[in-house]
């Protein structure tokens, strides 16, 4: 419209000014070289006008013919290029889809009609990957490095197929030039990372975050968080060799992340070692309101060299005012009342988990109770017995396995901070299953039982039949050459593991008062036999205890019990 508009206006002005020509009239006369031309002013101007439009006409025809070899070209350039441009495109898709073949036919035209183009390249090499050509790809990686504009590509390119092939310190040296190149990369510098984390290069990975929070690659709570999984790192690695220096990691740690729970430990341990009992009890206590755990529980109880087992139980009943509604309040409790010889508070402090929330600790603490109080071997043997078959204690877990402690980084993939404090999400089916336990046959003929490990492992032995569960008839119960032959039990009886000097009776035969301290369980092992050698194979099928869900065997491992919570 607005062309339209000065078009008119152009030609309102044009004969606007011919108009006024023609309204005064005049002559021009031109002598040149002894010729004469007489005209009026009007026809001179017009023809002058014509003159100046025929000039350009033939300027601009020259020009064409004069620059027609240039205009060829770049017609046939931009062909290619489009041409180019379209076989890239369609090589993405075909990557992206995985289609070897059109992907490999679409990377040779790009490279026909587009040699140097960086997305040629790229398509070419990763062509090669899906083809399975790794050396052509390595090759074509590694011709980006020449140039500055493909360099960035061409590393993360050769990271990547370092990676594939597991060559890691070719990763590490990758990553390292690309952050060199560009700090405002994220990839180098999270590869960088985890591969310093990995390799437990604690020092490195914290220059390596340093970075990285400076850049805004991480938020800073997340550097924080990772910053004190590092310091706790070292703090625990060094808490032997310098202790100083493990006590200065640790306090910044806690600092950056006080419910990290290995920083806090090592820094109460250390703390109390210097005779520091109100810091560390200060640390400990910040720390188990948000997460308790038996590692701060024992270094709370034990804050202050020389105090006894009673004043220990104190301290720990003030640390259980903190979090009452932690279970691991109430074991640790339990622990210092029993190394403290107060049966009864541990008794008190321990049944609201007898009947609901029974777990392994609970029962093994029970069984110990019972053993030390009364040694009544045959209640803590139903106790371990009823150890086996309860739900898991928390414990370490990170990418489903289990550790009884802590570690910087998980072992299946490496990534930090990876372990938690929760209960196993999925119990064991089948297999082995270890556990915090005791060890029966030492735990019952020890006079000592406090001296005695817990670590018994449960093997379940499916059925092999499958036949469902049926009376079978009363066998004698396997004797040693050290015991005599025991009594046969009634079938709604358990009878006692071999080894032990007199069968023990059942839960339905004691008094009252002793049935009161036990819930009773709906299902249990009707026979335990003692531990046997692993290479032993055991009585035949036929005298195997049998139950509703297949046969129960006990194997205990024994060991020395260090204080503080098991």
């Amino acid at each position: 419209m607005t062309r339209l508009i000065l078009f008119l206006l152009g030609v309102i002005l044009l004969a606007t000014g011919l108009a006024w020509l023609a309204d005064r009239p005049g002559s021009l006369l031109v002598t040149w070289q002894g010729y004469e031309i007489e005209t009026s002013v009007f026809r001179a101007v017009v023809i002058f006008a014509a003159l100046i439009g025929f000039a350009l006409l033939l300027w601009n025809v020259l020009s064409q013919i004069w620059s027609s070899p240039a205009a060829v070209s770049h017609f046939l350039t931009r062909r290619r290029q489009r041409r180019g441009l379209d076989a890239l495109s369609s090589g993405m898709i075909a990557i992206g889809a995985g289609d070897r073949s059109m992907a490999t036919r679409y990377a040779l035209q790009a490279r026909k009609s587009l040699p140097n183009e960086p997305l040629t390249h790229l398509l070419r090499a990763q062509a090669a990957q899906l083809s399975g050509d790794k050396a052509t790809a390595r090759r074509i990686f590694e011709a980006m490095l020449a140039s500055p504009d493909t360099e960035q590509l061409g590393l993360r390119g050769l990271f990547l197929e370092a990676g594939r092939e597991g060559e890691t310190e070719a990763q590490r040296q990758f990553a390292e030039r690309a952050l060199k190149l560009n700090p405002k990369l994220s990839w180098p510098v999270e590869a960088l990372f985890d591969l310093q984390c990995k390799a437990g290069d604690w020092a490195d990975a914290l220059q390596t975050l340093a970075l990285a929070k400076r850049h805004g690659h991480v938020e800073r709570p997340v550097a924080d968080r990772r910053r004190a999984v590092l310091l706790a790192a070292q703090a625990v690695e060094l808490e032997e060799e310098a202790a100083d220096k493990a006590l200065t990691l640790a306090l910044e740690a806690h600092g950056l992340a006080p419910s990290l729970i290995p920083a806090a430990a090592v820094a109460g341990r250390l703390l109390a070692a210097r005779g520091n009992t109100p810091r560390a009890a200060k640390i400990i206590q910040k720390t188990w309101t948000k997460a308790p755990h038996p590692e701060l529980a024992t270094a709370y109880a034990y804050a202050r060299i020389g105090d006894s087992p009673r004043d220990r139980l104190d301290r720990v009943k003030h640390l259980f005012t903190l979090n009452p509604l932690s279970i691991e309040s109430s074991i640790a409790v339990a622990v210092a009342a029993i190394e403290a010889h107060d049966y009864a508070e541990a008794r008190r402090i321990l049944q609201p988990f007898l009947e609901q929330g029974l777990t392994r600790r609970v029962a093994a603490l029970m069984a110990r109770v019972e053993a030390e109080e009364s040694g009544d071997k045959g209640r803590a043997r139903e106790w371990l017995a009823r150890a086996v078959t309860a739900p898991r204690d928390e414990a370490w877990i990170a990418d489903g396995v289990a550790s009884d402690r802590w570690a910087p980084i998980s072992p299946v993939t490496g990534a930090l901070d990876a372990f938690e404090w929760r209960v196993p999400a999925d119990e064991v089916e089948g297999g082995e299953e270890r556990i915090l336990g005791a060890d029966l046959t030492e735990f019952i003929a020890s006079g000592e039982p406090e001296t005695v490990i817990v670590k018994a492992e449960a093997v379940a032995l499916e059925d092999e039949h499958k036949a469902p569960p049926k009376a079978a008839p009363a066998a004698p119960e396997p004797t040693t050459p050290a015991a005599a032959p025991a009594p046969t039990a009634p079938p709604a009886a358990s009878e006692a593991p071999a080894g032990a000097a007199q069968p023990q009776t059942q839960p339905a035969q004691r008094s009252g008062s002793d049935r009161g301290r036990e819930p009773a369980r709906t299902e249990r092992p009707k026979i335990f036999t003692p531990p046997r050698a692993p290479d032993d194979p055991g009585p035949e099928p036929d005298g195997e205890p049998e139950t509703a869900s297949g046969r129960l065997g006990l194997r205990a491992t024994a060991g020395t019990l260090k204080p503080g919570l098991t």
